[in-house]
């Protein structure tokens, strides 16, 4: 589900939401989202703790439970995750296991309340932090269906996520010349049409287009852990190609990546360090891509 917000970096007073996990809310009034471990073999069913084996340590969940706020269904049962710098994760489960929900608990969505355990980004309290203090720390949200925001030009609507970083990080703000030199090598590295910045935001643009934009307002936060939901629904062939291109490319480095999707496809153009499996609100199971490959064979069946 596509909440109207935009992981910008918090922008203005009711305005900010989910991009490099940063969040600045993508349509006015709407709330954003909150709350936000690895493992190297697959191993049995059960609640798992997962370890990487990269860089530090950028998000640690452990034990994560939540609900929903206005009925109380539980809905997270005990999620335990961890990323260190450089590493791709990706997150497959049936509709309903609970994907969704633990990455908007993860940036601060209010239909959701955390009920017990911890989440941590960059070693600070993501449950004691606005959702707008987690996007301006460097954690970033796609949507699936990303909203149209008619009026707000991209240009403005991304210069103003980048200051709101740039403020939070002790930088100079850029003025509208300064931010086009600062963006044009993105739009480049990211082999996007310039186009996009004249254009209100996602207004009249196709899926591929909407989620090429969301890439953009993620290369323009330069967040250090994105997560990215079904990034790949809605897309063909090309758009897909395209889209992975662009995240392979900001992925670099020590950023952190986590996946959530039902697909192989996706897996096999962004290849992930590892492959967790979430049933009933928990992570049951952790490897690399072979469980993608044996899910796609024979469904979820498979792994019990």
């Amino acid at each position: 589900m596509a909440f109207a917000m935009t992981t910008a970096a918090a922008a203005t007073a009711g305005a900010a939401s989910s991009v490099a996990g940063s969040l600045s809310s993508r349509t006015r009034g709407q709330a954003t989202f909150a709350r936000a471990t690895a493992g190297a073999r697959p191993r049995s069913r059960g609640a798992l703790a997962v370890r990487a084996a990269k860089g530090d340590v950028l998000l640690e969940v452990h034990d994560l439970c939540a609900k929903v706020a206005e009925t109380g269904e539980m809905i997270l049962n005990g999620v335990t995750l961890t990323i260190k710098e450089g590493e791709t994760h990706a997150i497959m489960g049936k509709n309903g296991s609970g994907k969704s929900t633990f990455t908007k608990v993860l940036v601060g969505h209010p239909s959701y309340e955390v009920t017990a355990g911890t989440a941590a980004f960059k070693g600070q309290d993501l449950f004691a932090m606005a959702p707008e203090e987690r996007a301006r720390l460097g954690l970033f949200l796609s949507f699936q269906s990303p909203v149209e925001v008619p009026g707000v030009s991209n240009t403005d609507f991304l210069r103003m996520m980048c200051n709101e970083r740039r403020k939070a990080q002790g930088k100079v703000e850029l003025d509208p010349l300064e931010f086009y030199g600062f963006l044009t090598p993105k739009l480049d590295q990211l082999n996007m049409d310039p186009s996009f910045l004249s254009r209100n935001v996602n207004e009249g643009f196709s899926g591929g287009e909407k989620k090429r934009n969301e890439i953009l307002q993620l290369a323009v936060l330069e967040s250090e852990m994105s997560i990215l939901d079904e990034i790949d629904s809605g897309l063909d062939v090309d758009a897909l190609r395209d889209v992975a291109a662009a995240v392979n490319v900001l992925k670099e480095g020590d950023k952190g990546l986590l996946l959530i999707t039902h697909y192989r496809r996706l897996l096999d153009a962004i290849t992930p360090d590892y492959v967790h499996v979430m049933e009933k609100g928990k992570i049951v199971q952790t490897g690399d891509i072979s469980i993608a490959a044996q899910l796609e064979e024979g469904g979820f069946a498979s792994l019990v």
